[in-house]
């Protein structure tokens, strides 16, 4: 995807930057900037820079468009055809376009892990040849555009655009955490380490919002064997993949080269023995806080297994109380 775009926009929009200027000022907000002039033409790799702001701001707009064309043109009349009641017609496509989205981007993770040296989980890698400067351009235009996607929904939240769940706080410092993890795995050239963490998220996220799709359309066999798949899915990448790299983050940042185990940001060193704390503390929060959600992943289970009901714990506070304002 990286590389198929730019020979398509290149001819009307040129090259992209390779020092920081441009003749063409919209370029930037469309192609991948910083190509490394050094990288060979058969492995072209590109850099951070300032010009990334551009491409996230462009990439959050793009997002928005995205997702107001799923929910409203896709998702709405599905949803009115397979007679979903009116106050859950948004809700169903908030996770219609959750589910297409997770998907794609869990494919387009595995695919990308697939190319680097840390194929499947060898977290060694993650460290060794730090720093990891020069990113494939696939990898680079996966990484922005995960940011620009995180940006847009935590601007959803905060603007209050969708109805809340129950659990909105958690929401919130969920998206918050994890726009501060990927924002600073990006500019401390941990990209590769940041890229395994999105694949083990976006995989059973994708699988989550599929089993609730499921759920409001009442589709009894499917939701079980959905909720089934999500449970494993779940437990495997959000808990025993994210701890593996809890694990690693805390025994073995030490691979990190001697010479590079400092703050030298000029040379694209920023790994002084403290930076350690500042990645595994965030991770840690953001385990608890899938624990939370598994917590409730789990309640689901029991309260299926004793009553035979399956159904969301995360539904809107406000639906119950609206079902009677229906025509």
């Amino acid at each position: 995807m990286g590389k198929s775009l730019e020979p398509i926009i290149s001819p009307y929009l040129g090259h992209s930057p390779v020092d920081g200027s441009s003749r063409n000022l919209f370029q930037v907000f469309f192609l991948l900037s910083h190509y490394v002039p050094t990288s060979s033409p058969d492995d072209p790799r590109y850099q951070k820079g300032y010009y990334d702001l551009a491409f996230i701001a462009y990439y959050i707009v793009f997002w928005s468009m995205v997702r107001q064309l799923i929910t409203v043109n896709l998702c709405q009349p599905a949803a009115r055809y397979f007679r979903i009641r009116k106050v859950k017609l948004e809700r169903f496509g908030e996770q219609g376009y959750a589910t297409i989205y997770f998907f794609v981007m869990g494919c387009w993770g595995y695919r990308i892990m697939g190319q680097l040296p840390t194929f499947w989980y060898r977290t060694e890698y993650f460290w060794l040849d730090y720093p990891h400067w020069d990113m494939k351009p696939e990898l680079k235009r996966y990484y922005l555009m995960q940011m620009a996607y995180w940006c847009q929904q935590f601007l959803v939240l905060v603007l209050g655009l969708e109805k809340p769940r129950k659990d909105y706080a958690v929401l919130v410092v969920h998206h918050f955490v994890t726009i501060w993890l990927v924002g600073w795995s990006y500019m401390t050239n941990m990209t590769v380490l940041g890229s395994a963490v999105y694949m083990s998220m976006d995989i059973p996220d994708s699988s989550l919002a599929l089993s609730m799709l499921l759920n409001y359309m009442q589709k009894e066999r499917s939701k079980t064997i959905a909720f089934a798949v999500l449970l494993v899915l779940w437990t495997y990448f959000r808990h025993y993949l994210s701890l593996v790299i809890l694990w690693s983050v805390w025994f073995e940042f030490e691979l990190i080269p001697e010479a590079a185990r400092v703050w030298h940001p000029p040379s694209g060193y920023w790994m002084p023995p403290w930076i350690r704390y500042q990645m595994f503390i965030p991770l840690a929060l953001l385990q608890g806080l899938n624990l939370f959600w598994y917590f409730l992943i789990m309640r689901i289970l029991v309260r299926t297994l004793l009553y035979s009901k399956l159904d969301d714990e995360r539904s809107d506070d406000e639906d119950e109380g609206d079902d009677s304002k229906e025509d």
